[in-house]
């Protein structure tokens, strides 16, 4: 009798065959997706600096000029085209020295213009003050004339009144004599009043004739005076720079061509980049190596105007009695902003431009591993760190643009 032999299942054995593979697969994606991503480097194509526990100081570096303690702007006052040029740049002038002529014959004619008719009004003025005094003359000849007539009808009165008494005179002749004598007293101080009030009024419009006058007159010296501005001359004593005027060349009214240094000491002016505008104040110290020797200066002014991404620093120098500058010389000032203080600090380096001092690559063994860490306050040569190294350890500090995306470093 045959026996009966069952078929095996095939989906069994499929599943047995499957399941190995599945999660062998399941392992390979699971180790691909944790690993952590590295990458191999040779140590001769990076930089590693070693964290240290060191003194800080905030302190930025920048480029200062040397220039005159004081300088003043030379200022075209009567716009024109430069007519002659008496001086060259760099030249020590005098206070009131000729430097430079220019020409405007329009301003010229119009300057001759307002002389002529200033001239004419001083000439008008000069007639009517005449006009008033001899009006008052004419006034006085009258009145000598009445008080000959009034001392004449005094007189006669006098007689007739005596001859009236005696009876010798007619009451006549008497009243008329009386009428007469009475008209010219009344005549004499009618004029008299007139000449006084006429003096008053002649005295108060000649001395308003003499103010106009005086106006008048300054008015003419200010105006001939004004005639001397194309010339150019040195307000002060001094050294000429930037004076270069050119021949022909038209200026405007208030332009500069120049201006002269006072040789009486230096200062230095230097452009800093805007990120340092709330850093710097006045009143902060630094300095300068000069001849092998260090130089303090102080900052006495800061100009706030932002241009072309600058800001401008003034400073002095705190002992400048024993330095032979000169105009245009450049230094490298150091300026503090704050005292030393001792803390942990890392070397600067081209990393921080990838990670914006977020993280780094800390060196252990022959691996470098990528590590959070938080930057404070920097300077021209450190990073202040304040979280995430310690003193003694060593880390990567070149660039950092091919590891973004790394973790690991292997070093060989």
């Amino acid at each position: 009798m045959d026996t009966v032999v069952p078929r095996k299942s095939r989906k069994n054995k499929y599943l047995i065959i499957g399941l190995p593979l599945f999660l062998l697969a399941g392992y390979f994606v699971f180790s691909s997706v944790t690993k952590k991503r590295s990458l191999d480097v040779k140590k001769n194509e990076i930089t590693i600096k070693t964290v240290e526990n060191n003194y800080f100081e905030d302190f930025i570096v920048f480029q200062a000029k040397v220039e005159p303690l004081n300088s003043m702007l030379l200022n075209v006052v009567e716009g024109g085209s430069i007519q002659e040029i008496f001086v060259e740049n760099g030249s020590f002038v005098q206070k009131g020295q000729f430097l430079a002529r220019l020409y405007n014959p329009n301003t010229e004619l119009g300057y001759m213009t307002q002389e002529t008719a200033m001239i004419e009004q001083i000439n008008n003025l000069n007639k009517a003050k005449l006009d008033l005094r001899t009006q008052e003359l004419n006034l006085m000849k009258d009145l000598v004339a009445i008080e000959h007539d009034f001392l004449d009808a005094k007189s006669l009165y006098d007689l007739n009144q005596k001859l009236f008494k005696e009876e010798i005179l007619s009451k006549n002749e008497w009243e008329k004599t009386q009428e007469n004598f009475r008209f010219q007293k009344e005549r004499k101080n009618i004029i008299q009043q007139s000449v006084q009030k006429e003096k008053q009024a002649n005295a108060i419009q000649i001395s308003q004739i003499n103010q106009s006058q005086n106006i008048m007159q300054k008015s003419l010296e200010i105006l001939r005076s004004n005639k001397k501005n194309f010339l150019v001359t040195a307000p002060l004593a001094g050294r000429l720079s930037s004076f270069e005027p050119i021949l022909g060349k038209n200026y405007l009214a208030g332009e500069s061509i120049g201006k002269i240094d006072v040789m009486k000491g230096y200062k230095l002016m230097a452009d800093v980049d805007e990120f340092y505008l709330e850093k710097i104040s006045v009143g902060q110290k630094g300095e300068i190596e000069y001849k092998n020797q260090i130089v303090k200066v102080e900052v006495t002014k800061v100009i706030p105007e932002i241009k072309t991404g600058k800001f401008q620093v003034e400073l002095n120098f705190v002992e400048a009695k024993d330095l032979d500058l000169r105009q245009g010389l450049s230094f490298g000032v150091r300026l503090l902003l704050s005292e030393k203080t001792k803390t942990t600090v890392l070397s600067k380096g081209s990393f921080n431009q990838d990670t914006a001092g977020e993280w780094i690559f800390v060196v252990n063994g022959n691996q470098a591993v990528r590590r959070k860490i938080k930057l404070g306050r920097e300077n021209p040569l450190y990073y202040e760190v304040l979280e995430g190294l310690k003193s003694d350890e060593k880390v990567i500090t070149s660039s950092y643009k091919d590891y973004k995306n790394i973790e690991i470093l292997n070093l060989q």
